[in-house]
């Protein structure tokens, strides 16, 4: 392997295991880690969407005609997304609102980059013996997939304010009570475009 893949793998193996670090020394610090975030997750549309869009990338991934996509990186990069990228997107707005730590900022961006690039590539290197030539490719399409995922689940409906995201919310963790996926859909349909588009772009 080149040199310089090596040493890329280096550097986010320590960023990585930095951020792991950051993480199990004060995981109730980080939204990811309460109880709270993963009953945000648990409401039965994102759940619904989350069943349907893994089990469509999975089953699909080996006929786009992609050799780095199969089974096992269409699963395990979906369960990734599904599981992190809200909170990494919720992380990123309020760090510009300068309302979170710069632990959990850090943390925030090495899980991004693992779930849509770095797993992907790891995983690659372990099957094939050598880094994919699409990591960079893979780099930028996967992390505007993860962006619209986390904004995806991240949207709500209120009576009062009508469609926003969880993450606006001072609160944004509660689940609110007032789940109506039928008001999301366009919003949702937005969001959901690229993901869709990068499973029809290998059949058209």
């Amino acid at each position: 392997m080149d040199i310089f893949f090596k040493s890329y793998i280096a550097f986010w193996s320590l960023a990585c295991l930095f951020a792991f670090v950051l993480f199990v020394r004060s995981p109730n610090q980080f939204a990811l880690g309460r109880r709270a975030y993963w009953h945000f997750l648990k409401e039965p549309w994102k759940l619904a969407t989350f069943v349907i869009g893994t089990t469509v990338i999975t089953l699909v991934a080996p006929y786009t005609g992609d050799p780095t996509w199969d089974y096992v990186d269409g699963f395990f990069m979906s369960v990734l997304c599904f599981s992190t990228a809200p909170w990494v997107v919720a992380t990123l707005f309020l760090a510009v609102r300068r309302q979170v730590m710069w632990r959990e900022v850090y943390v925030a961006i090495c899980v991004w980059l693992f779930s849509a690039s770095w797993s992907y590539d790891i995983y690659l290197v372990w099957r094939d013996g050598v880094y994919p030539n699409t990591w960079l490719a893979n780099l930028f399409a996967s992390s505007v997939i993860y962006l619209c995922a986390g904004l995806f689940w991240n949207l709500e409906w209120q009576a009062n304010r009508g469609v926003i995201f969880s993450f606006m919310r001072p609160d944004w963790l509660l689940r609110t009570n007032e789940p109506n996926f039928l008001k999301l859909i366009g919003y949702a349909a937005i969001f959901a475009f690229p993901a869709i588009a990068a499973v029809l772009i290998f059949f058209f």
